[in-house]
């Protein structure tokens, strides 16, 4: 797989009919290796590594509801409180991230009405904390590390 703008880590894989695996720790099994999961792979062990995120405030591929249609988002990452601290939307780094991938996680924010969200394509990460007052987001430099 592709080198990525991310700290190196260690991943467990399995080779099975040909098709390599890796394993989430957050779902708890073994994922077939497309280019969108390499990035959402690093994207978990950064938050869980570098930001020190607990793992039990992590979701991975979860379904949402949006106006009817049902969608799915890559990783969320709660509030103790349940609420929900950050929604991040990976693409696979071939994906460009340009506006219709902001106007997808925007949607996606309506439901969920998270503090901060984050976009990458595993070369290239943006970071927005909302203004839910002015109805906007401000880009940020990084995210910030877990508060418990």
């Amino acid at each position: 797989m592709q080198a990525l703008n991310f700290p190196e880590y260690s991943f467990r894989f399995k080779n099975k009919e040909n098709k390599v695996s890796i394993f989430d720790p957050i779902r708890k099994k073994f994922v077939i290796l497309q280019p969108e999961e390499w990035v959402r792979q690093h994207c978990v062990q950064y938050l869980i590594v570098v930001k020190k995120f607990p793992k039990s405030l992590i979701n991975v591929e979860k379904e949402l509801t949006i106006n009817t249609l049902k969608k799915r988002y890559d990783i969320v990452v709660f509030n103790a409180d349940g609420s929900i601290h950050l929604i991040v939307e990976c693409k696979a780094p071939k994906i460009t991230i340009n506006q219709t991938t902001f106007d997808q996680i925007s949607r996606y924010n309506l439901e969920l009405n998270a503090t901060y969200l984050m976009v990458t394509n595993g070369l290239n990460h943006y970071y927005c904390q909302m203004d839910f007052k002015n109805e906007c987001y401000n880009f940020l430099e990084d995210i910030p590390n877990y508060i418990s």
